[in-house]
This record gives C-alpha cells, structure tokens and sequence, in this order.
C-alpha cells in the first residue's frame, strides 16, 4: 500500500511553521523559521511580507526533506494563518507597505472613536470587536493620516492573501480570515458595504470570500520547484490559527473548548451559525458557511512570563524558571497579578489596560511573583471562558495547545481554576494539524470535519484538585474586583 502524506503550513506571528503528517495525525516532520519584527515608533509592529513568503517556501522544503517522503506521497498542504495582519498592494501584486500585524496599535484614536459612535452596530453586524488588531480599524487610520500606500494601493490583502497571490496568482480569502477583518457580515457571507464605504475601500480592492475547502491548483513551476512538490498537488486555502486550532485538537462538539496559549493566548469554542455576545466580550468569526467560532484572545500569554524572566535577570531555561513556582501554595501567598503588560483584548478591549500586582509584601520572593502571574493569565482566561459560558454552557472538556501546555504546573492550574478535565495533544502544532486536516476534507480523502476525533493523538486528561479549585475561586473574585476596580484608571 503507498505512503501518503498531507502537510499543514501555519503562518503564525511569531514564526512559519511546516509540519508533515501521517494520516492519523502523527507529526513526521516540522520546520520552524522565525519571523521578524519591527517597532519603527512606540505601539507601531510590522512584519516583511516578503521575507514571510520566503520563510514559507523554505519551510516546506526543509520539511519534505527532513520527512524523507517522495514528491508523490506528499498528497496535499492545508493553509493556517495568523488573523488582523493588513497590507497595501499594488495592481502588481507588490507590497507598497509592511503588513501591520494584530499587536500594532497604532489606530487606537480610530477604535475610540468608533466605539463611542457606531461601534454596537459595526459589532452586531460583523462579530469583530472594535480594536486596533482588526484591519478595518487600520485602514480607518490609513485613511485619516493620509498613509502614502493606502492611497496608492489597488488591494489590500493579509499575508495569508500575499502568499496565495504569490503561489497561484489568485486574490481568494477564506470565511475566517475575512471575518477577522472586521470588514464582514457572517450572515450573509458577504462584505459589508457600508464599512468598506467608511474605510474608503471597493469591494474590488478586496479578494474573493471563498469556503476553507476551496481548492488551489497550478502553483508557479518555479515555486513548485523550490519547494520539492509536483506542480499538480492540489493546496487547500484552510482557514485562521483559531479555528484550525480547535480542529486540529478535538473541540468542536458543544460543550468542547480549545485553550490556546502562547506568546499571547485565546479561549474558543465552535458553534453552528452566528453567536454574538451583548457585552461584546467575545467576537464570532465565520469558519464554514454554517459555523462559527467564539471566544476571546489575550494579549498576555507567554509573554507576561518572559517579561517577568528578563526583568529578573533569570539566566535558567524556561522550564527552570516556571518549576520555582511549584514551591508556592496556589495563592500565591496574596499577591494578585492583572496580567495587561501588553495592553488587553478580550475580555477588556482596552489597548490602554495596565498590569498590576496586588498584595506585595516583604516576605514575598521571586517565586511568588512567578506563581503569581501564571495565575494571572489563567485567570485571564478563566474570566472569557465565563462570558463564553453565558453564550454556550459550562465547558464539559478543554483542550490546550500551545507553549505553556508543556508545563505540567500550568496543566493543573488550568484544571484546578476552570473546574475541569484538561486534555493535551501529544502534537502542539494543532493548528497546523487542523489545517492539515481540512485539506483531507477538500480533496475528499475524509469525509468530514468531525472524523478527525479519531485522529488526534491525546495524553491522559489532567483531573481538577477540589481543595485548589476551592482557593483559587475565592482568588478570582479578588481578581474580578480588582479589574473592575482599577478599570477606570487605564
């Protein structure tokens, strides 16, 4: 019987990752290039479209060829992405500006204004928050600062939309990626006009909305080359990180969430048609025609930790530096740490939001300050998981994927405050699994989203302490307070 093969490429902030897949969800080889960054003025992060693209055909190369597969077993590839990156292209297909990715804040002053206007009904429409991640909130200060590429420009595109366009010469997005706009309306699966009117954009000047199935064919042959693959492999356009994340791991029943936590971190859930939260807590992107995906994304993941690492001069690995907390008591002993280093998205949307520590005493070391904001940032969670709640029920099972999955203290701590079973995935590349998957679904080689249960390698479920859960849920009402009380003063 011939070997068969299918890869999943997630084009993430932080890095491009290739990973190769056997048909039951083993990772057989992965690849990782790192992206860069630039901060050329204070809240401003931008990233080289062109240098992404490149990481993304030396991935796959790299990939195939640490696999040890033949052209042909290689059957097909499945796109995953990162959400809210904008870039202004000219009718070449050539970038006139860097991509400004989610964590660029630089229109702030435009969410403000939107949401002291408009913003309910731009958010009852499109399930996006007002924020400055989102690219409809980026070209409303293109437009208003007279930004030299906005007005040049004859598309606008993600790097997701650069990519294709460089591969297939196609201008196609996917349900997910362009409900992350903030440009669209997930119940008509359509632009909404009279956004694209206030951002001074043509429907034209936009790709093609297209199911995550779709399939793409005809790459470039010298692109084809490069990469090692047959010309005639057929690619799948796939859909965002969130949602492949949560495919790529299992949640995708009712009752069933993905936790996400890397650099930043997100709480999701799949759910049939368009769910939209009154307190615009959560946004509600589109994944299939008939399906969405709720929850909210942090800002404040890893990060918060690493953070916390340098300022500490901390020259352990990273590993080291989180076993210190496992000395302290959950508590941490009264210190209280709101985790908005880095601003915040959900459950907030307040780019200005501020980190705090509550409760320091003299008594208080460097590994309480360690428990303290690993606290935090699943509290963070556990405080969108309850406005999902209000939206789909009490979660039966979470699923976690990402960088701090592989701490076994975190793993607890998630089980303990959530009051839950916690289910890891022995891959952490879920999201590229998710996409993997949904190009078996495009090409007909599986049947539907729903069989991948029966093909996600799972390690055994960590089990909630009802003594810790008892504490931290008295320490989460103190953190609740604490929000709401210094919420004013951001």
């Amino acid at each position: 019987m011939p070997r068969e093969f299918v890869m999943g490429l997630d084009i993430g902030t932080t890095s491009v990752k290739a990973c190769v897949f056997d048909l039951s969800g083993h990772i057989v080889a992965e690849v990782e290039k790192m992206n860069t960054f630039h901060y050329p003025q204070t809240g401003w992060v931008e990233q080289d479209p062109k240098e992404i693209e490149r990481s993304a055909v030396q991935a796959i190369r790299e990939a195939i060829r640490q696999a040890g597969i033949e052209k042909h077993e290689l059957i097909s590839l499945g796109f995953s992405s990162a959400m809210h990156s904008l870039i202004c292209i000219n009718e070449d297909g050539e970038p006139l500006s860097p991509a400004l990715i989610w964590a660029d804040g630089r229109s702030h002053h435009q969410a403000e204004q939107i949401l002291e206007t408009i913003g309910g009904s731009v958010y009852s429409k499109t399930g996006t928050p007002i924020h400055p991640m989102t690219p409809f909130i980026k070209l409303l200060w293109m437009k208003e600062t007279e930004y030299e590429p906005y007005h040049k420009a004859a598309y606008f595109m993600s790097i997701k939309e650069y990519v294709l366009q460089r591969w297939f010469n196609k201008r196609l997005i996917d349900y997910s990626m362009a409900s992350a706009t903030g440009l669209f309306n997930p119940s008509t699966l359509e632009w909404e006009q009279e956004l694209l009117e206030l951002s001074g954009v043509r429907k034209e000047q936009l790709s093609e909305i297209v199911p995550p199935t779709r399939i793409l064919t005809n790459i470039h042959p010298e692109i084809a080359n490069e990469m090692g693959i047959d010309e005639a492999m057929p690619f799948v356009i796939g859909a965002a990180d969130g949602q492949l994340a949560n495919l790529g791991i299992g949640a995708i029943l009712p009752g069933e969430v993905a936790v996400s936590v890397g650099t930043s971190g997100a709480i999701r859930q799949i759910t049939k048609g368009v769910t939209i939260n009154e307190k615009h807590e959560t946004f509600c992107y589109s994944f299939t025609a008939d399906s969405s995906i709720i929850g909210g994304p942090t800002n404040n993941g890893g990060i918060a930790l690493q953070w916390l690492k340098d300022l500490l001069n901390d020259e352990g690995s990273f590993e080291e530096f989180l076993k210190e907390a496992e000395r302290v008591a959950p508590g941490a002993e009264g210190i209280v740490f709101l985790p908005y280093i880095n601003g915040e998205r959900a459950p907030l949307w307040n780019q200005r939001a501020k980190g705090n520590f509550y409760g320091v005493t003299l008594t208080h070391k460097k590994e309480h300050f360690i428990r303290a904001v690993l606290e935090g940032i699943t509290f963070n969670l556990y405080q969108i998981g309850k406005a999902l709640e209000r939206l789909a029920g009490s979660p039966k099972r979470i699923y976690v994927n990402g960088g701090l999955a592989r701490s076994g203290l975190w793993l607890q701590m998630m089980a303990d405050i959530f009051e839950a079973e916690i289910y890891v995935s022995e891959s952490h590349h879920s999201a590229a699994w998710g996409a993997a998957w949904t190009a078996l679904v495009g090409i007909n080689k599986v049947h539907s989203f729903e069989e991948i249960k029966g093909n996600i390698p799972l390690g055994q479920a960590v089990l909630p302490n009802k003594e810790s859960s008892v504490i931290y849920q008295k320490v989460y009402e103190q953190y609740a307070q604490l929000v709401k009380d210094l919420s004013k003063y951001f």
